[in-house]
């Protein structure tokens, strides 16, 4: 077992650099604010992270359990249309998840 300073030390170091990363983004804001890559992240950072999400979400779709994979395709045409149609994520996401519960738990068994 490790001796008390040694673990007292391992703490501290990574307190230290937790802090210090979470606090360099503010210590560089005026460092950084008109930089042509931050604007660029800015821009294509919201569409890269949900293009991430849908795309690991469908790969987690199991074919072989037929009925959530029907809920989770269901859900996820849902979600598109929604959101094409009212243009509002939080509605969308909320559409999508009820759709994807709703039918994964047999509430509405006739479209399965």
């Amino acid at each position: 077992m490790p001796s008390t300073g040694y673990i007292f030390l391992a703490v501290g170091v990574a307190m230290a650099i937790t802090f210090l990363l979470r606090a360099l983004p503010f210590i560089l804001k005026n460092a950084i604010q008109d930089s042509p890559l931050l604007l660029a992240l800015n821009s294509w950072m919201p569409l890269g992270i949900m293009v991430i999400l849908v795309v690991y979400c469908l790969s987690m779709i199991d074919p072989a359990d037929s009925r959530l994979a029907g809920a989770q395709v269901i859900a996820t045409l849902v979600t598109v249309a929604v959101h094409l149609w009212k243009h509002n994520l939080f509605l969308s996401v909320l559409a999508g998840t009820g759709t994807c519960v709703a039918l994964a738990n047999g509430l509405l068994p006739a479209l399965l």
